[in-house]
């Protein structure tokens, strides 16, 4: 790959194009609104010139509502050797594209699994998509020289290729992405009309939960609009959980006796199984998550606290295998809580307190 296009100059389709000009790939930049398309020629993604002659792979990066009819004129127009686009949702627009009897050979969808609570060009990094999935969903039409191209894409952002059918990739994003989303959102909406009181209780928990809670509302409207039905069956499953554990809770507040114990059953199964579910989730390196040891040390908000205690462990010999960082409210101090293999915790916690850092069991 020599050329590219990248049609939308969003979060993802900037991204992208900061990466392939950063690796020397000619990037030429579209969207419908000119001012986006200067400014992430302005940071350096490519230009905003149109391209003179055919490029080698055109990125649709546009809302799903729109990638069909996008690609189609860039099709039909043959702009380039090999199309992809980068839409959160495969099935729907690959059934458009076939509706309207193009020769999709020159085609693939596929879909990089990154982004930012953040969009637009200002927000691109490209360094966005490194270690991280790019999910291939190629067909029996799928030219192999448009494959060998969007396997050359994933490699020049850095990212690892998960090849898989469009339709399975639809129910696999709507469990782990789309969901996620709208219970975020539904948790962080109680927040709304929350007591200040209760408000500013708020710990590392709410924060966790409510993190994707800020994404842009109208580029979620139009992902789950492409995706609706996997992502109802997915919430009409959790809705019968939480039916189910309505129905435990209010059996602890009886005063009969096997009710509480239903009840208790109840809290424990969802519980339980949350825990069986959990331990599936890829850890470090994509491995099994590893039951690490938390070290918390109480630290003050100024500069280089941070670099200091990761120096210190350093020094002690132990890797911090993840850390995380619960700020106190209103007081400029926190816990960094450093994650280490338990062999590590007490040696790590002995070499702190030698050094005058303050720890927290």
């Amino acid at each position: 790959m020599r050329t590219a296009v990248v049609i939308g100059t969003g979060l993802v389709g900037t991204s992208a194009a900061l990466a392939l000009a950063g690796r020397g790939i000619q990037v030429h930049l579209v969207d419908h609104d000119p001012q986006s398309a200067r400014t992430a020629a302005a940071l350096g993604a490519g230009t905003d010139e149109a391209p003179e002659d055919r490029v080698d792979l055109a990125i649709i990066a546009v809302p799903p509502a729109h990638v069909a009819s996008v690609l189609a004129t860039a099709i039909r127009d043959g702009i380039a050797r090999g199309y992809l686009d980068v839409a959160s949702v495969k099935g729907g627009p690959r059934r458009e594209l076939e509706a309207l009897g193009l020769d999709l050979t020159p085609y693939i969808g596929t879909h990089p699994m990154a982004g930012k609570e953040r969009s637009g060009p200002l927000a691109a990094t490209a360094d966005l998509f490194e270690g991280r999935p790019w999910v291939l969903t190629p067909t029996h039409d799928t030219d192999t020289e448009v494959l060998n191209l969007a396997l050359e894409l994933v490699a020049l952002c850095r990212a690892v290729p998960v090849v898989m059918d469009a339709d399975a990739h639809d129910r696999a994003v709507a469990l782990v992405s789309h969901t996620p989303q709208l219970i975020s959102s539904m948790v962080a909406a109680r927040l709304e009309e929350a007591d200040e009181t209760a408000v500013r209780l708020c710990g590392q928990g709410i924060r966790d939960v409510t993190r994707i809670a800020a994404s842009d509302p109208r580029m979620w409207v139009e992902i789950l609009a492409a995706n609706p039905g996997p992502v109802a069956d997915v919430l009409a499953g959790l809705a019968a959980d939480l039916d189910e554990t309505v129905r435990a809770l209010r059996g602890l507040q009886s005063e009969d006796d096997d009710r509480r114990r239903e009840g208790t059953e109840g809290i424990e199964d969802v519980l339980r199984r949350g825990n069986a579910g959990r331990v599936r989730v890829p850890g470090k390196h994509g491995t099994a998550p590893t039951a690490y040891e938390m070290v918390s040390v109480l630290i003050s908000d100024r500069p280089g606290e941070l670099a200091g205690i990761f120096a210190d462990a350093g020094r002690a010999g132990v890797n911090v295998e993840d850390v995380r960082i619960e700020h106190a409210t209103g007081q400029q101090a926190g816990l960094v809580q450093l994650m280490v293999e338990p062999s590590a915790a007490p040696a790590l916690s002995a070499a702190l307190r030698e050094r005058g850092w303050s720890i927290r069991q």
